[in-house]
């Protein structure tokens, strides 16, 4: 018969077993999230891409994972071009809300000179 000293050394060693391996794999899906971090943190374009990709990356046992984290660090957003970029595709989407709050898509719209 089993005394009380080792039932409680049993569930003792139980509720270890299953701490370890939720925290395992809470550590897996926090690993695996680090390259959706580093792109909200960088304000990349393709941020939401780069988390289900991630998602996916757990099924595919990992071969991606390291790409999605050069992905993620690709991204500069303090370099010159990104700024020129972002500018331009603000300016020609003003363009076209000025060229349809007119009502005249066909014609071309007035670039506004600073």
């Amino acid at each position: 018969m089993v005394d009380t000293h080792s039932q409680a050394l049993n569930i003792f060693a139980a509720s270890l077993i299953i701490f370890v391996f939720l925290m395992i794999v809470y550590g897996i899906i926090y690993i695996h999230d680090i390259p959706h971090r580093i792109a909200q943190k960088r304000n990349h374009p393709h941020q939401d891409a780069i988390h289900v990709a991630g998602w996916i990356s757990l099924f595919l046992l990992h071969v991606i994972w390291p790409l999605l984290w050069i992905w993620a660090m690709m991204h500069k957003p303090d370099l010159p071009q990104d700024k020129e970029f972002v500018e331009k595709e603000r300016e020609i989407a003003g363009e076209k809300l000025e060229a349809s709050a007119t009502g005249d898509a066909a014609r071309k719209p007035v670039r506004k000179e600073d």
